[in-house]
């Protein structure tokens, strides 16, 4: 799957764009409609601790979902929002079983 990665203000590091292609990856393995998909990686601008957030856009045949998440780091946010998108691919599934 292509996997492209863009972080505002920031330079991300390999690690945490390995990390993002392997978990998008195994989205692949749960529906192989999956085109590609694309990620933003930016920093809230708020006083928290939890100012990383993560967006992912995956694209699907015929259709996109997405997903935004905010955590600590980028990592928990990249997780969240796979799950998230893990939900809404089973509730794609669901709709074309019928």
């Amino acid at each position: 799957m292509n996997v492209n990665i863009s972080s505002l203000h920031f330079k991300t590091d390999s690690k945490l764009e390995d990390f993002i292609q392997k978990k998008l990856n195994k989205l692949t393995g749960r529906y192989d409609g999956v085109l590609g998909s694309d990620v933003i990686l930016k920093l809230d601008k708020s006083d928290s601790h939890e100012n990383k957030v993560a967006e992912i856009k995956l694209n699907l045949k015929g259709m996109e979902l997405f997903a935004k998440k905010q955590s600590k780091t980028f990592e928990e946010a990249t997780d969240m929002a796979v799950d998230a998108l893990k939900k809404q691919i089973e509730k794609h599934k669901e709709r074309f079983k019928k």
